[in-house]
């Protein structure tokens, strides 16, 4: 069996998995095969240094090694929360309005990316298998790749992949994409997202693309792209929803609503969930409907992300502007009709908190998949299951196809959607709930791991000869 080397931007450290939303799920599944394989999980330790050394902290856990570099200040502006977080992130998004183009903090990516592949490649031995993750290291197999590794390479992005004529607006896309075609395999979380790949690389580059293996030739190399929804840790997921914790969790959130129906939100604070738009849906339903605002409350709970970058600090100042809004128009002495809370829950209250909530509302305006919706559909009681309003521009969409589904960018669509799932009888709860648990109980993070590191080891190292 071939070892395992994982490479991504952060490294999750075995014994805090657990933590609010799917990290922990993909911590679990990453770690678990590592165990398999044996390996190392190399990344950025989080940490800011003076300036880089390159000098790595190995640390062994429960027979999985992670390794991890800190990095300088420019390199934490620059690759992190310049080019990765407020360039790719956004384009990815559909967002070209929020999308930068600055030519340091692409040079700041292209550095970073040097380092962790000057950094890595030592501690690859010659028949490892080796995984990147996500849009922070997109050329990183190319510059592996330089340094004279001749492994299987394997890379799977956990966002969307933009329409070619939203992405040619990146400058030097072509250089980019030219360096992910030299991992052997690329996966991407839908179809979707895979159909959008395989045409920028025919049209714009003018690659030999087989659309229904995913071969892709090119200036003498062959690369495989392929679609790999990923899931989420169902057994531990539902190993929390046993616990005290849960159970506690849940009654708080219900006691506290006094009878009333709970719809419940989980998302990173980030402008590709949807959160003001999901506000104006809520506030059109209680346009709409003005009596129940003694029947139901909303509660959006959004920890804060990437801190620094400034669409970040509005996005924040916004929601919490509109939450601010809809409670002053609409509230009584005794009734607030939005809680927002912006901290994190362990998965265990998280799990409670989704039982309790008779609506789980998944919205987000582009999603590579979203694990939120299939947390809120495992935690349900079977014999009385909530509703899932989830967004058709989530990846989930695609498997979950018994979830309401609704545009959300129509306030209407979504007071709808609120109105139908307040209504809905148990019979019909149960019908689409038994079809949704099917997906995510089967196709779940393990699978997902498995099939994507199966796949890279049936590859032979001369299939990149074209």
């Amino acid at each position: 069996m071939n070892r395992l080397v994982v490479v991504s931007n952060r490294v999750a450290v075995p014994k805090a998995r657990g933590v609010a939303g799917a990290q922990g799920g993909l911590a679990g599944a990453l770690n678990a095969a590592l165990k398999k394989h044996g390996g190392v999980w190399f990344g950025w330790s989080g940490q800011e240094c003076e300036e880089f050394t390159g000098n790595i902290n190995l640390q062994r856990h429960e027979g999985v090694t992670t390794a991890t570099v800190d990095l300088g200040h420019q390199d934490i502006e620059e690759y992190y929360n310049g080019y990765a977080n407020s360039t790719l992130w956004p384009l990815f998004h559909f967002r070209l309005d929020l999308t930068e183009y600055e030519r340091e903090t692409g040079k700041g990516y292209e550095r970073v990316n040097e380092r962790f592949a000057e950094s890595v490649a030592p501690l690859v031995d010659r028949d490892d298998l080796v995984w990147v993750h996500d849009y922070h290291l997109l050329p990183l197999g190319a510059r592996l790749r330089e340094r004279g590794l001749r492994n299987r390479m394997g890379f799977f992005l956990h966002t969307p992949w933009p329409p070619t004529r939203l992405f040619v607006s990146l400058p030097y896309h072509e250089r980019l994409v030219r360096t992910m075609l030299e991992y052997d395999l690329i996966g991407f979380q839908t179809d979707e997202w895979l159909e959008s790949f395989c045409h920028y690389c025919k049209k714009e580059l003018g690659a030999e693309v087989d659309e229904d293996s995913g071969r892709i030739a090119y200036d003498g190399r062959v690369t495989h792209a392929r679609a790999y929804p990923i899931g989420i840790d169902y057994e531990h997921l539902m190993a929390q929803a046993e616990t005290g914790e849960a159970r506690q969790a849940g009654q708080r959130l219900l006691a506290s609503t006094r009878r009333r129906t709970a719809m419940i939100g989980v998302d990173r604070l980030d402008y590709s969930k949807g959160l003001p738009e999901r506000l104006d849906g809520i506030a059109r339903f209680f346009d709409n409907h003005p009596e129940r605002v003694r029947d139901v409350v909303f509660i959006q709970i959004a920890p804060p992300s990437r801190e620094d970058v400034e669409s970040y600090q509005r996005i924040r100042a916004t929601l919490e502007q509109k939450a601010g809004q809809i409670n002053g128009a609409r509230s009584e002495v005794d009734v607030v009709p939005i809680r927002y809370v912006n901290k994190g829950h362990s998965l265990a209250e998280l799990c409670g908190f989704y039982r309790a909530a008779k609506i789980g509302l998944v919205t987000p305006l582009r999603d590579g998949m979203n694990l939120v919706a299939k947390e809120y559909v495992a935690a349900q009681d079977p014999e009385d299951p909530g509703v899932l309003i989830l967004s058709r521009f989530a990846g989930a969409a695609r498997q979950l196809t018994d979830a309401v589904l609704v545009n959300p960018h129509s306030p209407d669509d979504l007071a709808q959607a609120i109105d139908m799932a307040l209504c809905m009888p148990l019979e019909e709860r149960k019908r689409r709930w038994e079809a949704m648990i099917k997906t995510v109980r089967e196709d779940n993070v393990q699978r997902w791991t498995e099939n994507f590191t199966n796949d890279l080891a049936a590859l032979q190292p001369q299939d990149r000869s074209g």
